[in-house]
């Protein structure tokens, strides 16, 4: 890899900017030598990490492409989901929240965002600021996609029943909240966080790669939630389009994983697991 920009932030990290040798064109960034974002600033459509191509599999599912709508990302990055949301339906619009402004920056200096974008980034904790939006955005989001992570695990309070109740009233009826979360071996974190989700949202579905769904090796998971039971028809066209190999929870199954687990409350915050950092390497 070839290093095009560093810079430490403010909070003393260390970002960096690499070209991908095996993806012409495509870009890396890394913060503390964790693997944060992939994109391709000339193909935003071409996505990169297995968790990211099943997320753009479920918004292709779940609106065609061409047709504009009105999504709000947890966690910014390289913007990777945002440009890939611009890129294939132009018109939408997106609202971005990422705790450092200066990373933000950084990004936008290598990687700059294209014209007529219609990405609005707001600065702050993303359950801050979540719970502070206009009002014209309550219930006026069809996509909420979290995936805030600090290094390589998610924050506490981002994690909670409370956390949860905050992005709720934001989603249409038919909207999806599409969480990017942490397995680990045991399991029991995952168990618990999609106890908390289903305690608030009816219909709760779950992919990722079979090994890590049966704890048997440490990952990503996406979970989709909404009060609307067609999430559950946007499984088959998402699951065929890969990336294999896939399994998943949902109904009975996802009832059966989760039997006895607690949901996560403010009063007693868990983390995520820490991912290893050569997850994406």
């Amino acid at each position: 890899m070839t290093e095009i920009g560093r810079r430490i932030l403010a909070s003393g990290d260390t970002a960096v900017i690499e070209t991908d040798p095996y993806n012409p064109g495509a870009l890396q960034l890394s913060v503390n030598g964790v693997a944060q974002s992939h994109v391709h600033p000339s193909a935003p459509h071409k996505l990169f990490f297995e968790y990211v191509q099943r997320i753009g599999n479920i918004i292709d599912a779940y609106c065609n492409p061409g047709k504009p709508f009105t999504a709000l990302h947890l966690g910014g990055g390289a913007l990777t989901l945002p440009r890939y949301i611009a890129a294939t339906r132009p018109r939408s619009q997106q609202q971005v929240i990422e705790i450092s402004a200066d990373l933000i920056d950084f990004v936008r200096e290598h990687i700059p965002l294209p014209k007529n974008h219609g990405i609005r980034v707001r600065i702050g904790d993303a359950r801050a600021v979540a719970s502070k939006l206009p009002s014209g955005l309550q219930g006026a989001v069809d996509i909420c996609v979290a995936d805030v992570f600090n290094g390589s695990r998610t924050p506490a309070h981002l994690t909670s029943i409370e956390f949860y109740q905050t992005l709720r009233p934001l989603l249409k009826p038919e909207g999806l909240l599409i969480i990017n979360t942490a397995a680990s071996n045991a399991g029991n974190f995952l168990k618990r966080e999609l106890a908390t989700v289903s305690a608030l949202f009816a219909h709760v579905t779950v992919v990722g790669v079979p090994r890590v769904l049966k704890g048997k090796s440490v990952g990503n998971i996406v979970v989709v939630a909404s009060t609307d039971n067609s999430v559950c028809e946007l499984l088959p066209c998402s699951m065929s389009a890969g990336p294999y190999p896939a399994a998943t929870l949902e109904k009975a199954k996802l009832t059966a994983y989760i039997a006895g687990a607690k949901p996560i409350t403010d009063a007693a915050p868990l983390a995520s697991p820490e991912l290893p950092e050569t997850l994406f390497g």
